[in-house]
């Protein structure tokens, strides 16, 4: 029987894990037909030196608005991504009433550096609850594999309404959060997100309403996460449920567990949550911290400072604009506050002033490419004092650094990547995108870890990038390259796989900019539920959008 298409000449590896092999990849009606030698079909395309993979699955994006204006999902659908999760952190943008379209933009806003108008043109909004959301997306169609968690902030406000930024909810809100949520992972979504972490916070600087829930809340909605036994739970863990708590609560809930992110920091804290990972696991408790192979850098203005918004008073200028920043960075009674919060809140959330470099000073050409502390040494000053005194020289804050908040040790890192119970995550795609760019996840790992670092071989690093990933979702039919799977798979040339530049462009709605990664190397072909979309490094551009909606079934 002649396939509709054949990957020739390559070597399989097929994301369980098990040794490469050379031969030929079949696909007929979407799905993987066969798995051999000699195989032939009406189209055909060359792999000869490449390995033939499962394309990847990144768990951890913010695409849930993206999607609707750029359905390709770059940067992703470059760098060998065929299938993708939003929602993450408990951020998802439905269920949602008409009358919260702006609470909801306004927080992706301040937690995701999302531009509001660009949410303005570019979301549909012809959606309430989460299962018109997925079909929204359906009915426009998509480029890549595509499904999302229903998030827990999204969950509280419309159950509750503005009030979810202000309390804790009742037992009738928590009742009807419990079945909007059963409603939501019955029409297919990938799992329950929620966060409790201090860094984030929504409108006018306050808490995100996630971190108002309290423990009966949090019982009820993974309660009924237990009951329905579809996809996974993310946490971004927080003061109401810290990390130690995870592995308390996952074996009573039967689903697997993710939070994020165990990164490497000069505190040593990943030391004590390896060893944490490795005690609960050994417990029975299936909780995968995620791991990136990327540090953690933030590009940002002093205009909205991300970084520094974690810290009480910063957050209280979130409400305001241009005016109170620049009152406020130059009284020094603020500066003694921020100070004193810091000390207050604890190492993490301390910046790392050594990391901080300047990317973009109108006023202070000269100082680009510079470090702070450097800049700080010559002129006498404290870093943090230097750093606001550089932003009132601009007229508009318009000051912009660069900065590392973690995940730069590169020996520790090479031990946490090779964490067999560790998955990896916090790629942020869609989200920051005018602070960073890390959708190049998978191509920054298999080159410079994998082929550079010799970190692991090459089937234990795809098999971390699809079939672990597949099976934390509950997915049987992707992840793999096996007959009858759905025929997503990359072909890519270990030898010079790597991310490519990362650039500043302005192509999002209302003249919206972001950082984006284009021109990876070593990435041939793409192929999505048996769709070319790249074939020799070249977008497919009669491809279409082959991506489907993937509704996460019912776990065996």
């Amino acid at each position: 029987m002649t396939a509709d298409l054949v990957i020739t000449g390559g070597t399989v590896v097929d994301g369980t894990g098990a040794a490469p092999y050379a031969a030929d990849v079949a696909v007929t009606g979407g799905r993987i037909t066969a798995i051999g030698t000699g195989l032939t079909g009406r189209r055909t395309l060359d792999a000869t030196g490449h390995v033939v993979a499962p394309g990847f699955i990144d768990i951890h994006t913010h695409y849930d608005a993206q999607v609707f204006w750029d359905p390709a999902l770059t940067p992703s659908c470059f760098h060998g991504v065929t299938t993708v999760v939003a929602g993450n952190c408990g951020f998802s943008i439905a269920p949602t009433r008409p009358e919260h379209h702006d609470v909801i933009a306004r927080t992706l806003e301040n937690v995701e550096d999302m531009d509001v108008a660009t949410l303005a043109a570019g979301i549909p909004w012809d959606f309430v609850d989460f299962g018109e959301y997925l079909d929204s997306v359906e009915r426009r169609g998509v480029g890549l594999n595509y499904t999302a968690y229903i998030g827990h902030t999204a969950l509280r406000l419309y159950v509750m309404g503005m009030d979810a930024y202000e309390r804790a909810a009742d037992e009738a809100e928590i009742t009807r959060m419990s079945e909007v949520l059963r409603a939501a992972l019955r029409a297919g979504a990938a799992g329950f997100a929620t966060s409790f972490a201090p860094t984030h916070r929504g409108i006018d600087g306050k808490p995100v309403p996630s971190r108002l829930a309290d423990r009966a809340e949090i019982d009820a909605l993974l309660a009924v996460v237990r009951e329905e036994r579809r996809g996974i739970v993310e946490f971004t863990p927080g003061e109401q449920l810290g990390v130690p708590d995870l592995y308390d609560i996952q074996p009573g809930v039967g689903v697997p567990f993710t939070y994020t992110a165990l990164m490497t920091t000069p505190a040593g804290s990943h030391n004590r949550l390896v060893a944490l990972n490795r005690a609960g696991w050994e417990k029975g408790a299936q909780v995968w911290p995620q791991v990136s192979p990327r540090p953690l850098t933030f590009s940002f203005s002093l205009v909205e400072p991300f970084t520094l918004n974690s810290n009480p008073a910063f957050g209280e200028l979130m409400a305001g604009g241009v005016a109170e920043r620049r009152s406020a960075y130059a009284d020094p009674e603020f500066r003694k506050r921020a100070r004193a919060a810091w000390e207050k809140e604890g190492a993490f959330l301390v910046p790392r002033w050594g990391t901080y470099l300047v990317d973009e000073a109108p006023a202070n050409p000269d100082l680009v490419g510079r470090h702070l502390d450097a800049i700080a040494a010559e002129r006498g000053g404290d870093p943090f004092d230097v750093l606001l005194d550089l932003a009132l020289q601009e007229p508009d804050l318009g000051l912009r650094m660069r900065c590392i908040l973690a995940n730069d040790d590169v020996d520790a890192l090479l031990g946490i990547l090779t964490e067999e119970h560790c998955t990896l995550g916090l790629s942020d795609a869609g989200a920051h995108v005018g602070q960073l760019c890390d959708a190049p996840q998978a191509t920054d790992y298999l080159g410079k870890w994998v082929r550079e670092r010799s970190l692991m071989p090459i089937e234990t690093a795809v098999r971390k990038l699809t079939g672990v990933q597949a099976d934390l979702l509950g997915l049987t039919d992707r992840g793999y390259l096996r007959p009858d799977c759905w025929a997503d798979i990359v072909v890519f040339d270990p030898a010079t796989v790597a991310p490519g530049p990362v650039r500043r462009v302005r192509d999002f709605p209302a003249d919206g900019e972001r950082l984006t990664a284009d021109q990876p190397t070593g990435i041939r072909h793409v192929i999505v539920n048996g769709t070319p979309i790249q074939v020799d490094g070249a977008r497919e551009d009669e491809a279409g959008l082959p991506g489907q909606v993937v509704r996460v079934p019912v776990r065996d």
